[in-house]
């Protein structure tokens, strides 16, 4: 039986991403996708089951044209506007034209010219100082104050820093960065701030990528200015676009991903006695944390090109789809006693990183980065323990991202 227009759509809550295991949960065992109201306004179809989120990764109905999307969130928001005015809507389309919100060939040719900057080889030579900026950032954060918060001390500088670092960007600018990711990539502001810091990360982009022109270095920011030898290379449009998701949109995600993965291991303390107890279980370790509380939630929106029916479900064309890797990995299909963190389970195909052809063309430096987060903390702070009731934690009310506001701990029990 397919679902039909009348059918009731649950509006989730606005701090639904403060707890979302129990809804998902129950969403699951009703089915395997479903219309809902995120709270930011818009209805979309959010798929839970594993199978049902990885099949629709790779679907070839299903599209991540950007050009299409704030036409789709408007309808979708219950807006009343023209086809004009719908191209206004949200972040400006010169920032959100990029890679992750293209559909191949052209994700493919921006892909080939941004993996440039981003093989495994190039990551892992940025380990030395990866291990550098995290011994820097615990030395200040270790100054004899009985509670700190590890966000603002240690994950938020600590992705943000890794992302100038790569891009070749001034590592001082890096609080405004944090600012336009905060007003860019999170949810419930005002059109007059998220118009703001469009413009701003535009202006920012372009001074940068003529800067790169003019005195190149060995930065990747440099590369996808210059292309390849005698071959393509990237428009002005889009280096800005280029920019923006990388600096703006990864620093974010890895952020909440470290800080989650690190309030798992100390909400979980058998586990994390498990892992200090032998640190090469670690690589093996960051799967099944990104597995268990990933800070990437909701995979970027995409859209029906046509009607795609999963179990006795048909979501119809020109439908938004939100596809929840957090309920994905909490499926007990796939991941037997799902609720369980488990250092030592190996969660074979997780989503953490995407699959498919949008899969996280960052996640050799995001993987580098975790380990000598972890590697660092854990070693330099034996006594690490959090400092507030879990339940009292607040997150962030966010569509996509699932994120702590702060995270307070003790150094040293």
């Amino acid at each position: 039986m397919s679902v039909i227009s009348s059918q009731a759509v649950e509006e989730l809550p606005k701090d639904f991403m403060a707890h979302p295991y129990e809804t998902l949960e129950r969403l699951r065992a009703m089915g395997p996708a479903h219309p809902v109201i995120f709270p930011h306004g818009a209805k979309v179809w959010l798929v839970t089951g594993y199978d049902e989120v990885r099949q629709l990764l790779t679907d070839p109905r299903v599209s991540k044209d950007g050009s299409r999307a704030n036409h789709l969130f408007a309808r979708h928001s219950g807006m009343i506007v023209d086809d004009e005015e719908a191209g206004s809507i949200g972040v400006n389309d010169d920032l959100t034209n990029h890679m992750l919100n293209s559909d191949p060939p052209r994700h493919t040719r921006l892909r080939s010219l941004a993996n440039q900057g981003l093989t495994p080889k190039r990551m892992e030579a940025s380990r030395p100082r990866l291990e550098q900026v995290a011994d820097e950032l615990l030395d200040a954060l270790d100054d004899g104050r009985p509670v700190v918060d590890l966000i603002a001390g240690f994950t938020q500088p600590m992705t943000i820093t890794t992302i100038c670092d790569v891009l070749g960007v001034p590592a001082e600018d890096k609080p405004l960065f944090h600012q336009w990711a905060a007003q860019l990539v999170g949810a419930g502001h005002d059109p007059e701030v998220v118009e703001a810091a469009s413009n701003s990360v535009i202006a920012y982009a372009q001074a940068s990528i003529e800067a790169k022109r003019a005195n190149p270095g060995q930065d990747m920011l440099s590369m996808l200015v210059h292309g390849k030898d005698g071959g393509d290379r990237l428009t002005q449009d889009e280096l800005v676009s280029m920019f923006f998701l990388i600096i703006m949109a990864g620093h974010v995600t890895s952020m909440h991903t470290l800080t989650n993965v690190i309030h798992s291991l100390l909400t979980h303390p058998e586990e994390l006695a498990r892992l200090r107890a032998d640190m090469s279980l670690l690589p093996a370790a960051i799967d099944e944390l990104i597995r268990f509380d990933s800070g990437v939630a909701v995979g970027t929106f995409r859209f029906t090109k046509e009607a795609i029916t999963l179990g006795d479900v048909t979501i119809p064309a020109g439908e938004i789809l939100a596809l929840s890797m957090n309920s994905a990995h909490r499926d007990t299909s796939k991941y037997p006693d799902a609720d369980r963190l488990d250092i030592t389970r190996c969660p074979k195909n997780h989503l953490g990183f995407g699959h498919g052809t949008h899969y996280c063309v960052g996640a050799p430096l995001a993987r580098i980065q975790l380990e000598v987060a972890l590697t660092k903390l854990l070693n330099r702070f034996p006594d690490l323990r959090l400092a507030e009731d879990p339940a009292s934690l607040q997150w962030e009310h966010g569509a996509l991202m699932r994120g702590l506001t702060e995270l307070p701990v003790s150094l040293h029990g």
